[in-house]
């Protein structure tokens, strides 16, 4: 399929258009980096759109890293709340910025209600919660696509489309003089290091022996990085304090420190979480460990070096829960350090090795 056909789909017009474009993605970190799909359909389709992406403070960071998009819009809407005042602000912003389409990618009510009322002309996403009269331009058939799209990308296709053999894969660019700078910050040589990043959303996708996995990694003389926001403080201290000196909490405030540090690493192993996909989007080798989810559902569209899951036979698995109702948590306690270790080592001497070549 040609992504620069000049077919009146997702946003009309001709190839050379130059009318701006807004994304409202999903807000959680992990599917935002997967929404940069989308982005790079439009751009390859039409190059001279500009387009913007709404985002909230958590993720607003990420936009600087995120090639083809051109500015974040930032959108703090309380969760669970419609917050009409704040939809009013909302629209009267994207007004102002004469947006002539908008790619709604949740099924949500709620997320579709700013851009109706700014009086976007195109606003274009998939049957949902009866938004009839808040978008105008349709998509069908969104549960028949790819699970690894995310259900995403076929929002920036021409209607109709076939979607391509090959999706492009969300990527994010980190300069190099800003890892250099963020090294230098930190008091950190050149060297290749393990960033593990052991927080996610909901207790039951949390791997169980990040401590042990570090000491086992420090005693075959590699450093080892700690990544995550405050929320990982305790577990950061607990790995260090089981790990030793070579063992570093590098946790932060900024989520701007977590993608610089994924994309300093030489390999990255963590849970489902946020800090996979971006380390996996930043082009760091990256070591997914599932347990309560699907890889295939719920991992990066960008590729994994190694998926780590449980040998052990768990009825359960997988429930897509955030908590265990089970009491055991077997999909995850039941993967030993030693593996996870094993395969950290063995893919970072692996990516040194291509480096050194």
């Amino acid at each position: 399929m040609n992504i620069n056909s000049t077919h009146d789909g997702a946003a009309g017009g001709e190839a050379d258009d130059t009318s701006p474009i807004l994304i409202v993605p999903y807000m959680w970190i992990g599917d935002f980096v997967r929404g940069h799909t989308v982005v790079r359909l439009l751009k390859q389709r039409w190059p001279n759109r500009p387009v913007d992406i709404l985002v909230n403070s958590q993720v607003a960071s990420l936009v600087d890293y995120m090639p083809g998009v051109r500015a974040g819009v930032l959108w703090d809407l309380p969760r669970r709340r419609l917050a009409l005042a704040k939809q009013w602000e909302l629209a009267a912003k994207l007004r102002a910025r004469h947006y002539r389409t908008v790619l709604v990618m949740p099924r949500t009510w709620k997320s579709a209600l700013a851009p109706a009322l700014a009086g976007i002309p195109e606003r274009i996403g998939f049957v949902g919660e009866f938004r009839f009269g808040l978008l105008n331009r349709w998509r069908w058939g969104e549960k028949a696509l790819p699970r690894m799209i995310d259900k995403k990308g076929a929002l920036a296709l021409p209607e109709g489309a076939t979607p391509p053999a090959e999706w492009p894969v969300p990527q994010l660019q980190v300069p190099a003089d800003e890892i250099a700078r963020w090294r230098l910050a930190n008091g950190l040589g050149n060297g290749p290091a393990v960033a593990l990043g052991p927080g996610s959303v909901g207790p039951s996708k949390r791997w169980s022996w990040y401590a042990e996995a570090a000491k086992l990694l420090a005693e075959r003389g590699l450093d080892v990085w700690v990544i995550g926001g405050p929320g990982e403080k305790a577990l950061a201290d607990e790995i260090v304090a089981t790990g030793g000196p070579r063992v570093r909490d590098l946790t932060g405030t900024d989520l701007r420190n977590g993608v610089v540090a994924m994309a300093a690493a030489g390999v990255a192993a963590t849970n489902d979480s946020g800090l996979m996909h971006i380390a996996a989007a930043a082009g760091t080798p990256t070591i997914g460990i599932f347990g309560p989810t699907s890889p295939h559902l719920w991992g990066p569209l960008n590729p994994l070096a190694a998926t780590i899951q449980t040998k052990t036979v768990v009825p359960c698995q997988p429930c897509h829960r955030p908590v265990c109702t089970m009491n055991n948590h077997a999909c995850m306690r039941d993967i030993p350090a030693i593996e996870v270790a094993d395969i950290t080592a063995s893919v970072l001497a692996e990516a040194t090795a291509r480096l050194a070549h």
